[in-house]
């Protein structure tokens, strides 16, 4: 099998990730929300709108249209979610297993931002 054809296997194994979490998003709407910062305002609106988000890049990736952007977009919310979301949280943790959960959290959404910026790479 040839790089190309493994990229994009890998590319779409990776879209119906994201297209999972965008979907998870409105079906676990609230459960997300109390992930979410207390000082971010209308936090149920940003939960439904990053769901879209999560989608709109999902199907960016496997239709092969502006995939360049959709990475890169990708990937800085992603870092934008470890910066405002999980390194915030691990200061107010209250027993060792939130750290377990957190630094996971952390660390997955670390790796889904360095994938989606090698697939905005591959496609520049």
């Amino acid at each position: 099998m040839n790089n190309s054809i493994i990229s994009r296997i890998g590319t779409i194994m990776y879209a119906l990730v994201i297209g999972f979490f965008g979907v998870n998003h409105f079906l676990q709407g609230t459960g997300v929300q109390k992930q979410m910062p207390r000082f971010i305002p209308y936090s149920l609106f940003w939960v439904y709108l990053t769901g879209v988000l999560l989608v709109a890049a999902a199907l960016a990736f496997l239709i092969g249209k502006y995939v360049k952007i959709a990475g890169l977009l990708l990937a800085l919310f992603l870092i934008l979610i470890v910066l405002t979301v999980h390194l915030p949280a691990l200061s107010n943790v209250t027993g060792d297993e939130h750290v377990s959960i957190i630094v996971t959290n952390l660390v997955k959404d670390t790796g889904l931002a360095a994938a989606a910026l090698i697939i905005a790479g591959r496609n520049g």
